[in-house]
């Protein structure tokens, strides 16, 4: 009976987590990218040999695409992919509350300038 009162915890917590997670953004991190790699020319979802996901390549660069709060990951799997694929590390920072992302930006631009990361800014405009 533990077991599945356990599991049925599991299953409602995870169901709660994904409501929020949808109703957190305005729109999925999937269509940001999808509407900004489809703009330059990009390729969704390129997957590594180590089965690490590249949300975007270009020509040039090998992009990964971040919510604001999430800009320190960004840096490490940006200069990972472009490391592995031989191409200029990209961020695609997303940024839905200008306010709130403002220290956020500041900081992984800090980090882009001495590391030699270009980093792109999007907003739920962008999406338009």
């Amino acid at each position: 009976m533990r077991f599945y009162t356990l599991l049925l915890t599991l299953l409602i917590s995870s169901t709660c987590a994904f409501a929020q997670t949808s109703k957190s953004h305005l729109y999925f991190e999937k269509d940001y990218q999808k509407v900004w790699c489809d703009a330059h020319c990009g390729t969704m979802e390129v997957v590594l040999q180590d089965k690490a996901r590249v949300d975007c390549v270009t020509n040039t660069y090998a992009i990964e695409f971040d919510f604001a709060p999430k800009w320190a990951e960004s840096i490490g799997q940006a200069l990972y992919y472009g490391e592995v694929l031989k191409k200029k590390p990209g961020i695609v920072l997303i940024v839905e509350n200008l306010e709130k992302s403002e220290k956020y930006i500041n900081r992984v631009k800090t980090v882009a300038v001495k590391s030699g990361i270009t980093l792109w800014l999007m907003y739920p405009e962008d999406m338009k």
